[in-house]
């Protein structure tokens, strides 16, 4: 594949050692090839205010010394909007990565995953514009008829927020085991089986919107 046809990646990672090793495993994949690296939040920004071809896609580590991924992210939304953008995290902290969601972020991953999951994220976002790590499947598409009740819509909305279940019962005045229902219920229908998986599909439908 000819240099200029090819998904141009830029990483953030304020970790040398896995940045590079992320760079090495995308420029493997074929398709990809990564175009910029930086350290933190502030050198990505410089860059991407430097160069004529931007990115297709931004990988953003969520600790970042400087200006971290919740800044680079803001600033990635309002500059240049058309750049996707793949949350990476150290810990599986649903509330950080529903605030990435909530704040623009196409995707989220786990530094480790493996190297297929890895890939498949990439493609999902390039693709779809979306990826939702530990989906069955890729979900319904937005477009697609799915039957969802009034109160299943206030659970996806409060899905959204940084919420535990206990407090989301608290707020709809229902007991947990029927919160449970509704999210197993949704689970089931949507094809999904994280959280995460629920906030992406209420986001993208416009249930939820964007901080």
């Amino acid at each position: 594949m000819k240099e200029q046809t090819k998904i141009r990646i830029a990483i953030a990672d304020d970790h040398t050692l896995l940045r590079n090793g992320l760079a090495d495993l995308i420029d493997s994949f074929g398709p990809f090839k990564v175009v910029m690296q930086a350290d933190n939040g502030i050198h990505l920004l410089e860059q991407l205010s430097s160069v004529e071809l931007l990115p297709h896609i931004c990988i953003l580590d969520i600790n970042m010394p400087l200006l971290d991924g919740f800044g680079a992210l803001a600033q990635i939304r309002k500059d240049w909007p058309a750049i996707k953008v793949l949350a990476l995290s150290m810990f599986n902290n649903e509330f950080t990565i529903i605030r990435m969601l909530r704040s623009g972020a196409n995707g989220y991953l786990l530094k480790n995953c493996n190297p297929s999951e890895f890939k498949d994220a990439l493609e999902n976002i390039y693709s779809f514009g979306f990826y939702e790590s530990g989906a069955t499947g890729k979900g319904h598409a937005v477009n697609e008829r799915v039957s969802i009740t009034p109160k299943e819509i206030e659970f996806l909305k409060l899905c959204c927020s940084e919420l535990a279940y206990k407090e989301i019962a608290d707020k709809m005045s229902i007991s947990p085991r029927t919160v449970e229902d509704h999210r197993d219920n949704l689970f089931k229908k949507l094809r999904l089986n994280t959280r995460m998986g629920l906030v992406i599909y209420a986001l993208r439908c416009g249930i939820a919107t964007l901080e």
